[in-house]
């Protein structure tokens, strides 16, 4: 069997060593000294200004949004996880969708404008598969009609645009750290600003608004992570490069064997850095994608459709909306498995029965 996806775990060993101290400490979440030192060496590692460890990359965007103070209406995109958008709604605010741009699947920069009204407070935009949104196009229209800019960086650790890393843009930038991505803390994520005064306020939400022994600052939720999990954080920190190096080779593979497939990869950013997050392909049609799920399938290979269905038209707690690019591409969209034990042996496996049903 096959699956989408699976979890990277470095030696027993290592991660029993940061265990042992946990045991002998008992200092087991709050911030803990496992905790604070994940934070330095990923802000060290990602070359970011402000970094905070928080419970998952849902809650960072929660925070983004309360810390920020909005209240009104949030530009975003229909093309993303579920999280996004539910965010946003959790939240009290209003999406309201823009379609993505069909080549980098990222949400379409020349429509925003369109879509801002007076009550638009926000834009959040998310980097597909970790493929960087147009960055300094935002910015832009944020600062002409003085919007705030959260980014929905859940696939994107390690990227950079132009040498910078990608979490410096933006009012704030969040990261998911869940076990699916290629650098985990098995639940985890990440909330990154420049502003020093900002971050003074996510610390103080993260910890129920708590700023001392009896009093508080801030309307606060329990966004802390487990000295547990920030174990698992500090020593898979030590692998990334080689886990890079693998996903990228076999990324290569699929790109050489699959050439002749009617489909295509999305566009990356071309000032950005891949990092190999996942293996999308958008297929030619949605019967042809359907035909190659189910003889993968029928082979103990698993893909996933994802993200389908659009968010515009399939959420209960929304009047549905008709976005054209979107609503075309999300289904025919598959990722392919792809994570670090997976085999040059395998992703042939996989390209050889892709093909065959294309040419049957």
């Amino acid at each position: 069997m096959i699956p989408v996806t699976k979890p990277f775990l470095p030696p027993q060993e290592e991660y029993q060593q940061l265990v042992d101290g946990i045991w002998k400490r008992k200092w087991l979440t709050n911030m803990g000294p496992l905790a604070s030192d994940l934070e330095m060496n990923l802000k060290d590692y990602l070359r970011v200004n402000h970094l905070l460890y928080v419970t998952n990359g849902t809650v960072a965007l929660q925070m983004a949004i309360k810390a920020l103070n909005i209240t009104g209406e949030i530009i975003t995109t229909p093309f993303s996880f579920v999280a996004t958008t539910s965010t946003i709604v959790w939240e009290g605010c209003t999406p309201v969708f823009v379609d993505i741009e069909e080549k980098s699947l990222n949400i379409d920069v020349t429509k925003i404008e369109a879509a801002i009204t007076e009550k638009t407070e926000a834009i959040l935009a998310t980097h597909v598969y970790g493929n960087p949104c147009d960055v300094q196009v935002i910015d832009k229209i944020a600062k002409k009609h003085n919007l705030k800019v959260i980014y929905d960086g859940a696939h994107a650790f390690g990227v950079k645009v132009d040498g910078k890393s990608i979490f410096e843009y933006g009012d704030i930038s969040t990261c998911s750290l869940h076990a699916t991505k290629l650098y985990h803390s098995i639940e985890g994520g990440l909330i990154l600003t420049n502003d020093a005064e900002l971050l003074k306020k996510l610390a103080y939400i993260r910890n129920f608004g708590i700023s001392g022994f009896d009093s508080f600052a801030e309307l606060g939720i329990n966004g802390k992570n487990s000295e547990f999990h920030a174990a698992m954080g500090l020593v898979n920190l030590k692998y990334i490069q080689e886990i890079y190096d693998k996903r990228k080779e076999l990324t290569m593979h699929y790109n050489a064997k699959l050439k002749g497939l009617k489909a295509y990869r999305p566009l990356w950013h071309s000032e950005s850095n891949e990092n190999y997050s996942y293996y999308p392909i958008v297929i030619e049609s949605e019967e042809l994608l359907q035909n190659i799920k189910k003889f993968l399938d029928g082979h103990e290979i698993f893909t996933r459709r994802y993200f389908y269905p659009s968010l515009a038209n399939t959420l209960p707690y929304l009047e549905p909306q008709d976005l054209e690019v979107t609503d075309t591409v999300s289904k025919r969209v598959l990722c392919l498995p792809l994570y670090y034990d997976l085999t040059l042996e395998e992703v042939d496996l996989i390209c050889r029965l892709i093909l065959r049903v294309q040419n049957n």
